[in-house]
């Protein structure tokens, strides 16, 4: 069967057209707590059938799982990296204080993680994985997409588990971790993907073909009531159904050229970002000494990586007193909405513990922020007996020019960058109005699709 699928990959890989990387998913689910993992190979067929994948029958434990992919790389000098995925439905495993085994986390655990594991997936089908809004409870918009009501099994969720759970967390706690052990377990880029187990892509939301083929698209009401999670706990508010599922995500990645070989070295320096199935651009680099004129330069890109760092990597020490400039341009997906606002989320530490702030960077429509800094909404055109929209709000581009004026050089850190377009049709709302059904209460009628983008690290010299 392995060498069925590789023959398959083989056969639709067109270097310069279309890749087609060889993996397998790694389904590890102890107690039903999702720890999912895709491998993803950036070899072919002569390297990947030397050795028959590890499945979640011969072990439910990561740290195993990196063994085998240390073997498969020794025996054949291939190359291959998992990534992670349902963090949300982990029930506070997916980003532990501990491993599986139950012991604490060291610097070796933590170099084999970031090596065996550079990317999350931030976003699929299951739920929005970067923040949860008792979690970031000043960003009005982390309550996106949430899934928090248990795993697969039986074990009701509890908010002890959270912070173990989602990428923002996640990756402050890193911040720590890198202080007291020299190493940061939680270091990684972020793509979306869709998470479908029918074989096509579609996180388009007026093109939605659900989870699997029990649930495409059909006015029956199985679309809406299938329970996808909380099915072994022992109250029904604790169910998920497929009504719930968001049509999630897409991968992007800045590469030199569409071969496996870019493509898998692209991911694994963390040069990529998600979206919830927008396919909207982003490009953002950081360095100490950007000026505002840069953003209108003919050589954007090319500056951007001789002055600085793109996503998904390291801003070294800068001259004293200077502080992380970051250039950010976003462009609308060219069939989809326009842009709402430009954000920077960044998170640090402090002698209090991991902190947390949103910028607003840029934003459409001539708005004026409050008092307390916020934005008013951008507005809504949804129609959702019709299930239309207009881009008579938001802005086709936005880019920014930002400084972090509250640096401290002695404080770890990092930066990334969130895109919100304006509100949009949700797929439900798509099917309500398509099959002439009603529109589940416990969904929106719109949603604000968005990118995010990897983070770029700072650390003390």
């Amino acid at each position: 069967m392995w060498e069925k699928a590789t023959e398959a990959a083989e056969l639709h890989n067109d270097p310069g057209a279309f890749t087609a990387f060889i993996g397998f998913e790694w389904t590890s689910q102890p107690n039903g707590s999702n720890m999912h993992r895709n491998i993803i190979y950036r070899d072919g067929k002569d390297l990947a059938d030397q050795k028959v994948p590890i499945s979640s029958y011969d072990t439910d434990d990561p740290e195993m799982l990196w063994d085998w992919m240390a073997d498969y790389e020794e025996t054949t000098g291939g190359r291959m990296f998992a990534i992670p995925h349902g963090g949300n439905l982990s029930n506070g495993l997916m980003f532990d204080d501990i491993t599986l085994s139950g012991e604490p986390l060291t610097a070796d655990y933590a170099e084999r993680r970031m090596q065996y594991e550079p990317l999350y997936e931030i976003t699929q089908m299951k739920g929005d994985g970067e923040a949860h809004p008792m979690l970031s409870p000043d960003d009005e918009f982390a309550d996106y997409g949430t899934w928090d009501k248990g795993s697969f099994g039986p074990e009701p969720k509890t908010p002890d588990m959270l912070p173990k759970e989602y990428a923002r967390s996640a990756l402050k706690r890193g911040l720590a971790y890198e202080a007291d052990l020299g190493a940061n377990p939680f270091k990684f880029g972020v793509v979306g993907s869709t998470d479908a187990h029918t074989g096509l892509s579609t996180a388009a939301e007026n093109n939605f073909f659900g989870k699997v083929a029990l649930v495409e698209p059909t006015g029956n009401p199985i679309r809406y009531e299938e329970t996808i999670t909380g099915r072994a706990t022992p109250d029904p508010a604790d169910d998920l159904t497929h009504a719930d599922a968001i049509a999630s995500g897409i991968a992007a990645v800045w590469a030199r050229e569409n071969t496996r070989e870019a493509l898998w070295d692209a991911m694994e320096r963390k040069e990529v970002y998600a979206t919830t199935g927008t396919r909207l651009l982003v490009r953002v680099f950081a360095g100490w000494e950007f000026e505002e004129a840069d953003m209108t330069r003919s050589d954007f890109a090319a500056h951007g990586y001789e002055a600085g760092v793109p996503m998904g990597a390291d801003l070294n020490d800068g001259p004293e007193g200077a502080a992380p400039k970051l250039l950010i341009r976003a462009l609308r997906d060219p069939d989809g909405a326009n842009l709402d606002r430009i954000q920077v989320v960044k998170g640090w530490t402090s002698a209090e513990g991991p902190q947390e702030r949103v910028y607003d960077v840029a934003w459409s429509d001539d708005r004026q922020s409050d008092a307390d800094g916020k934005l008013p909404p951008v507005g809504d055109t949804v129609d959702p007996k019709t299930a239309t929209y207009t881009n008579a709000i938001g802005e086709p581009y936005l880019e920014a020019f930002w400084e972090d004026l509250e640096f401290d050089p002695t404080q770890r850190a990092f930066y990334y960058v969130r895109v919100l377009e304006i509100p949009t049709p949700r797929w439900t709302t798509y099917d309500s109005v398509f099959f002439g059904i009603d529109l589940p209460e416990t969904v929106d009628a719109s949603q604000q699709e968005r990118a995010y983008t990897s983070p770029i690290w700072y650390t003390p010299g």
